[in-house]
């Protein structure tokens, strides 16, 4: 099918700042099947644009050119029947992919490099197992940390036991080179839950662990876990929370400033409202937690949700990023949230979904929602310095949510935030832009016909400093757009 090229001009006011969609061209269609397939968009790799997908046929990597040409497709034969997970790591020159494979009982993660043409360099090397229980893969048995500056990849498991926590990692380089293999214990008051790891260029591993209290879960302490390369031991430091209760804490390393910077929510009680946000940074320098600060919602802000219970009007929230800004502050990304199962005879989530998903076969039905967007700044001091909201509605069954949520652009002065509108038969794709000031500019990417792709932008990944790859499903067919800003 010939490449699809649809140029579209929104005759905007040219306001310094904005993410304003410029171009968005569509590769060829390839045969593909939501049900038993995955996909993903890798990167670009010395001016080429690389995506992935599976199916029943195998597994393969297409490249294009800037023009969503396609250039080559590349059959990665050496991949097992059966992938439980795929990451790639895209470099100018070369693609490194970690992937579990699910053989005779076992869960066993691999690695392996290719050049910047997809041939195999090195591997696949086998870095570690697990053993799955009766009825198969139950859980995420590994997972993945990578540096900045993509030289150090720690491929990690963790195991919780009620207040004891035990982590095994592999240290890997940018050549798969095996450079470190450890591992280490952590023992709480109560039973403990952990967040992402984090990796610094030297090679240190960070770990957030929390104690969860109450019926919603929320923290009522929180560490941070360092663990030096070649350590046997952790180090921990605990954030002190003034008798309250931490919930949706997030953390990211800013290797500029030698910091770790911790932004979430706060409730006074352990079941309670939330009542503002939290934040402290974790000094690499001293090892110890600085600037802690509870940031309580003021009226103007709860009067700004546009909710009627302003006691309850967060929530729902959940941070999903930080954005470091160079002064030492932060923009911190959050999204409501939720997910609600009712047992009836259940319609349709929207006729967006209904050809990739059948939820009239199921008694118990599970609803997603994805609603606002909400974007907080602060300064290197922590003092607030503006917030917006991103306005929409995203209601689905049964789809973990797959069409919903967001995919975000961040050119450096602006943030922009693609997601898709159901409010219409069809849907509608929406560019919001927040600017420095926090002023919000909303568009509409396309008109919703029934012609259109699916998008499904959560799973998109900015490949330029204003270039965007989107997976597009049209029934058993997939695509990628590239938007161009």
């Amino acid at each position: 099918m010939n490449m699809i090229r649809c140029a579209m001009a929104f005759m905007l006011f040219l306001i310094t700042g904005t993410v304003s969609a410029q171009e968005v061209i569509y590769s060829p269609y390839e045969k593909f099947d939501l049900r038993n397939g995955d996909f993903s968009v890798v990167g670009k790799i010395n001016e080429r644009i690389y995506t992935y997908r599976s199916s029943n046929e195998g597994f393969f990597l297409d490249a294009y050119n800037d023009s969503m040409e396609k250039l080559a497709t590349v059959l990665l034969d050496f991949f097992p029947k059966k992938i439980y997970e795929t990451r790639f790591i895209n470099y100018s020159d070369k693609i490194v992919v970690l992937y579990q494979s699910i053989e005779t009982g076992k869960v066993i993660q691999y690695a392996a490099l290719l050049d910047d043409r997809g041939k195999l360099l090195k591997g696949p090397l086998q870095l570690t197992s697990a053993k799955t229980g009766i009825w198969g893969p139950s859980r995420d048995y590994f997972s993945s940390a990578l540096s900045d500056d993509k030289k150090q990849i720690i491929v990690y498991g963790l195991e919780e036991k009620g207040d004891d926590l035990n982590f095994t990692g592999i240290w890997i380089d940018d050549q798969l080179s095996i450079v470190h293999r450890g591992s280490a214990n952590f023992k709480a008051d109560n039973n403990i839950a952990h967040g992402d790891g984090i990796v610094d260029n030297n090679g240190t591993f960070y770990l957030p662990v929390y104690t969860p209290t109450g019926s919603r879960n929320y923290a009522d302490r929180v560490w941070l876990l360092t663990l030096p390369k070649g350590a046997r031991r952790f180090f921990s430091k605990e954030l002190s929370l003034n008798d309250k209760y931490s919930t949706s804490i997030y953390m990211k390393l800013d290797n500029v400033n030698n910091r770790i910077y911790a932004g979430g929510f706060y409730s006074d009680k352990k079941n309670g409202n939330y009542e503002g946000v939290l934040y402290a940074y974790f000094d690499l320098n001293d090892s110890n937690w600085h600037n802690r600060k509870n940031i309580a919602f003021d009226q103007q802000l709860r009067n700004a949700t546009g909710e009627r219970n302003l006691k309850r009007a967060f929530n729902d929230y959940q941070v999903k990023q930080m954005i470091l800004k160079k002064d030492g502050g932060f923009v911190l990304i959050s999204e409501d949230f939720y997910v609600t199962t009712r047992t009836t005879t259940p319609g349709w989530g929207g006729f967006y979904y209904s050809y990739y998903y059948s939820p009239f076969m199921n008694q118990n039905i599970r609803e997603y929602n994805y609603n606002d967007i909400f974007t907080i700044s602060y300064d290197g001091s922590g003092n607030r310095e503006w917030h917006a909201f991103v306005r929409k509605s995203q209601y689905s069954q049964e789809d973990g949510g797959i069409f919903s949520s967001y995919g975000l652009i961040n050119t450096g002065g602006t943030l922009g935030f693609l997601f898709n509108d159901f409010n219409t038969r069809s849907s509608r794709i929406q560019l919001a832009s927040v600017d420095a000031n926090g002023k919000v500019d909303m568009r509409s990417l396309a008109a919703g016909t029934a012609s259109d792709p699916d998008w499904l932008p959560r799973s998109g990944k900015q490949t330029g400093l204003k270039e965007m790859v989107i997976p597009c499903l049209r029934r058993r067919q997939i695509s990628f757009a590239k938007i161009v800003f």
